[in-house]
């Protein structure tokens, strides 16, 4: 408890919050939110409970014969997942391709610098990883998995069939919700660029996001040429 106290304290006198397991097992992310933008609707962790055991409940005849469960990894989660993950497997989704389809003012983004966040949309295919989180408290790690990437509702969990060395592997993948304000059509090369070099907010910056994605699927050998391209444009505008 006093522990708690003192990470809450902590966070109301930086200028960022670090996205590490610490953080989302005090839930940091929603005290400062709470705190920051009141106006912003937040699902609590009873909710997220509830979605979280809908999942289960709906894994795949396939899947229940895994130790865990895969969650495909294809953007910041390959590089910082957070969670105790026990296998990697490189995979590909089709169906659906990773953009930039998030424009948010909170996060990595404010209201005087809005940033972009991935997500997936559909049509295509996307390159990634499935890291498995093992059976053995599987609920508390998901939920510090859905107070990452649910918390607001700009994603929508869903069980998707990957492409990996070990054949057909079953995941759940955290997919862009059209319905959520954040989300945008898909911008022109140029207007991702400023914004992504530009946007910064209480996770940190979109530069560092982006860099961080483009140097692990690197070390995957996997290359996303347009990611790549993005990246050189904003190191080139930021001088």
């Amino acid at each position: 408890m006093r522990e708690e106290t003192s990470c809450s304290a902590a966070v109301a006198t930086s200028e960022t919050i670090p996205m590490t397991r610490q953080t989302l097992e005090h839930n940091l992310i929603r005290d400062y939110f709470e705190r920051n933008y009141p106006d912003i609707p937040l699902f609590d962790d009873d909710a997220l409970r509830d979605s979280i055991c809908a999942m289960l409940d709906r894994r795949p005849e396939e899947a229940r014969e895994v130790d865990g469960v895969f969650l495909f990894a294809y953007g910041s989660l390959i590089w910082n997942p957070c969670v105790e993950v026990v296998e990697h497997r490189t995979s590909r989704l089709y169906g659906f391709h990773r953009d930039f389809r998030l424009k948010l003012t909170h996060g990595r983004g404010s209201e005087q610098w809005p940033g972009l966040m991935l997500a997936l949309a559909p049509g295509g295919s996307c390159r990634g990883m499935a890291i498995r989180v093992p059976e053995a408290g599987i609920e508390y790690e998901l939920l510090l998995v859905w107070r990452r990437e649910m918390l607001t509702g700009a994603y929508q969990p869903r069980w998707v069939r990957l492409v990996t060395e070990h054949g057909p592997t079953w995941a759940i993948a955290f997919v862009g919700n059209p319905h959520h304000p954040r989300y945008i059509p898909r911008l022109t090369d140029a207007e991702m660029v400023e914004l992504l070099s530009t946007g910064r907010g209480v996770l940190g910056s979109c530069r560092e996001y982006l860099h961080n994605t483009v140097n692990d699927l690197h070390r995957l050998a996997i290359r996303d040429q347009r990611l790549e391209r993005l990246l050189l444009a904003v190191d080139r505008r930021r001088g």
